[in-house]
């Protein structure tokens, strides 16, 4: 008969025990997955599943027993790594949201905000929308498929050890705030110098007839305008799309220590 002494089971736990927590965390964290929109039991299915089909590409584990001090370190070093993929992605994902802030917000849509059921926080409708085409354009494109081979790859660059993140890391995430912001002033920028020439018009008109009402007249031409604007700005949309996740995914390379 086919025996299982204790030693080996523990092995055999520690060894899809370890990237579980990375895979979890990752799932928990990131854009889409990580949303209320995907039940946390299909998130949890689905890092199983992945654990199950990755770990014997795997390099060998430490020699740890599960159920230690030592396991519980790792495990808490899986779950920062994990926690970092995910929120960076999540940083790259809130650019187009927070142009879409920028745009609304200059238009006079900044009064029309909906609850984003992705984050539960209350959003302008023109950041949901462009929220919504950065889903579509991350799905059609395979993104989600680059985070789960940057992932698997993690585990070569940066192996299961007591040893994670360095502080360097950390600090390069909290700077990408900027990287943020400045990305998304890129996207609103047309948007924002075109409406500024409609309002300095506003300004000129409003100094030679006085009698007129700026705000009655200004607000459904400013929104007009901007609206047509961000039509005819659609088709540098996508070239930017492009850049900005590959700038996104070439610090997170970096930071993984991926080639």
């Amino acid at each position: 008969m086919f025996y299982l002494t204790d030693s080996q089971i523990m092995e055999f736990v520690g060894r899809y025990l370890w990237p579980l927590f990375r895979i979890s965390a990752v799932f928990m964290t990131m854009p889409i997955l990580g949303t209320r929109i995907v039940a946390a039991r299909i998130r949890i299915v689905l890092a199983f599943s992945l654990t199950i089909l990755i770990v014997p590409l795997l390099p060998p584990m430490p020699a740890v027993p599960p159920l230690s001090l030592g396991s519980l370190v790792i495990i808490v070093q899986q779950l920062i790594i994990g926690i970092t993929i995910g929120f960076f992605l999540q940083v790259v994902f809130q650019i187009f949201v927070l142009a879409g802030q920028f745009m609304a917000m200059k238009m006079g849509l900044g009064f029309a905000a909906m609850n984003d059921p992705a984050s539960g926080v209350s959003v302008t409708v023109l950041s949901q929308y462009y929220m919504i085409l950065t889903t579509l354009l991350f799905l059609s494109m395979n993104g989600h498929l680059v985070v789960f081979q940057m992932l698997v790859e993690s585990f070569t660059t940066m192996p299961i050890s007591a040893t994670g993140i360095s502080a360097d890391v950390f600090l390069q995430i909290a700077t990408s705030g900027s990287w943020m912001f400045s990305r998304a002033l890129l996207i609103a920028l047309p948007v924002l110098t075109s409406l500024l020439v409609v309002n300095l018009a506003f300004g000129v008109m409003s100094r030679a007839a006085p009698q007129m009402n700026v705000f009655a007249v200004g607000f459904p031409i400013t929104l007009v305008f901007g609206l047509i604007i961000i039509w005819f700005s659609m088709p540098s949309f996508f070239p930017n799309y492009q850049r900005f996740m590959d700038e996104g995914f070439n610090v997170l390379y970096n930071i993984l220590r991926i080639p």
